[in-house]
């Protein structure tokens, strides 16, 4: 049903543009009233083209909020599938100490070395 809506909603758009392309750009539009002209004379077709666009316009926004209406309707609540998901290792390796029993990563070298002039946290110098 959405589809086949989905189809006539183009077919509609596709002559509501085919229409409008049509028309004189030298104003009137929608709200010239009726003429006394014959139905296919100059005045005629005009009348008969601001018509079709008022009716395609119309049904193109009709078209609209049904289609909004059927899709809000139609889109139920989604479930996660979680069939796919693996799951994490249960169990973990220990952190384990440095080799060196330092507890500051971030030392250096110096402080590791026994040298207590980066204990601080000031930059050794070079020798």
């Amino acid at each position: 049903m959405f589809t086949f809506l989905l189809v006539v909603q183009a077919i509609v758009a596709a002559l509501l543009v085919t229409v409008i392309l049509m028309q004189k750009s030298e104003g009137g539009g929608l709200g010239v009233g009726g003429s006394p002209a014959g139905f296919m004379s100059a005045r005629g077709a005009a009348d008969f083209l601001t018509r079709s666009t008022t009716v395609l316009a119309s049904l193109f926004v009709l078209l609209s909020i049904v289609m909004a209406v059927i899709a809000s309707v139609r889109h139920a609540s989604s479930d996660i599938d979680t069939s796919l998901v693996k799951s994490a290792p249960t169990t973990q390796a220990p952190v384990t100490a440095p080799a060196t029993g330092n507890a500051d990563p971030l030392a250096g070298a110096a402080s590791a070395a026994g040298n207590g002039s980066a204990a601080n946290g000031a930059v050794p110098l070079a020798n």
